[in-house]
């Protein structure tokens, strides 16, 4: 039986905290993607579907809902959740929150490398706490958005 203040058995290794990842593969954002984001969380500036709209806003393309990064994030997540050393049960994962720091609007035509950190690993209450920090950048290493999550590897 464990504490509050031990770790549960199988549960993610607290030695990952602090861990950063190498950077992952290049992703382009399109506008396709943008609007069907857009659509299937009732986004409905027109700044997500029309160029013009985006244009005349100040913009190079349509714009990326901010919400839009968490399916990059999460991808990017999978090297710290399937990294069989770091302890992680994937059947017991729940997510708990999210959060986005944006430096710059995320548009069509972007190119964005994200980089994970593991931020910290704790017990609670029987249960495992992780949070992970995704930073996005463009390829020329500009500072785009992050990508904040905790997530509660439930215990035994």
């Amino acid at each position: 039986m464990t504490t509050s203040s031990e770790t549960p058995a199988s549960s993610p290794d607290p030695a990952f905290a602090g861990r950063t990842y190498p950077p992952g593969p290049v992703h382009v954002v399109s506008a396709a993607k943008i609007a069907e984001f857009a659509r299937a969380t009732a986004a409905t500036s027109p700044l997500h579907t029309d160029p013009e709209a985006a244009r005349a806003a100040g913009h190079a393309d349509v714009v990326a809902p901010p919400t839009f990064l968490v399916s990059l994030a999460q991808a990017t997540e999978a090297q710290y959740i399937e990294d069989p050393a770091a302890g992680i049960d994937f059947t017991r994962v729940v997510h708990g929150e999210e959060s986005f720091t944006l430096h710059r609007a995320v548009v069509a035509g972007d190119r964005l490398v994200p980089t994970l950190t593991v931020e910290s690993v704790r017990a609670a209450g029987g249960h495992a706490m992780v949070t992970t920090r995704v930073d996005l950048a463009d390829e020329a290493g500009g500072e785009v958005a992050s990508v904040r999550s905790m997530l509660v590897v439930r215990g035994q």
